[in-house]
């Protein structure tokens, strides 16, 4: 999945530290330039109630059924500026599904407090990793392969837990879900750093997931703890 965006021919002549400052660089801004669109989709389902009745095991369907279809997408566009449509497109997608939980917390009479809570600790967990990241030395693309597993068995356990009506499984599966997620960003920058991923596009599309997953159980966690004060 690691492709480069050309835009002209000069880019194979490109010194590889100076690359990967490049790739960072262009990640960050573009993941900055996805929070537009992500707040915009959120606005529209909040004003719309478009996603009031997405509950349950449906709005999980809808939700990963969108995420596989956008990502297909991203994946086959990576190396054309089209692939930078489709990912706001993605992103507003994603702001739109985020809506029932913000309404749900925004309901709650400390409603607001949470949302900015669950925002500024999201951006602490980004800061700490892209920290760790820059200063270690080890290889952790070894480590991707069991943060897939344990998104799979966090998903699975998810799907379990909403059969059964679970609370304690369902909390649980937030708190994993949490800690998988930070993690995946600690792989993903460190992989844009070590040069193993190339295209800022898809370099995006990872960091933007792990981070919307951080925040989206956090404000599942925080207003949980609000909720029962």
């Amino acid at each position: 999945m690691n492709g480069q965006v050309r835009f002209d021919n000069t880019w194979g002549s490109v010194p590889s530290a100076e690359r990967r400052n490049r790739v960072l660089r262009n990640t960050y801004w573009l993941l900055t330039l996805t929070l537009l669109p992500t707040v915009a989709g959120a606005w529209l389902g909040l004003s719309t109630g478009i996603t009031r009745n997405l509950g349950g095991f449906t709005g999980l369907l809808v939700f990963l059924g969108g995420m596989m279809a956008f990502q297909f997408a991203i994946y086959r566009l990576r190396n054309s500026s089209a692939g930078v449509a489709v990912l706001m497109a993605f992103t507003f997608f994603m702001g739109v599904m985020l809506s029932r939980l913000l309404g749900m917390v925004l309901g709650m009479s400390n409603g607001t407090t949470i949302v900015m809570s669950a925002f500024v600790s999201t951006a602490g967990v980004f800061a700490v990793m892209a920290t760790l990241a820059s200063v270690i030395k080890r290889d952790l693309s070894g480590m991707g392969r069991w943060l897939f597993a344990g998104m799979i068995a966090v998903l699975l356990a998810g799907v379990v837990g909403m059969f059964m009506g679970s609370s304690a499984l369902m909390l649980a599966v937030t708190v994993l879900s949490t800690v998988i997620f930070s993690l995946y960003m600690l792989y993903d920058l460190k992989n844009i750093i070590d040069g193993g991923e190339t295209n800022y596009i898809m370099a995006t599309t990872g960091l933007y997931i792990s981070i919307f997953a951080v925040f989206q159980n956090l404000l599942a966690l925080f207003g949980l703890a609000g909720n029962s004060d």
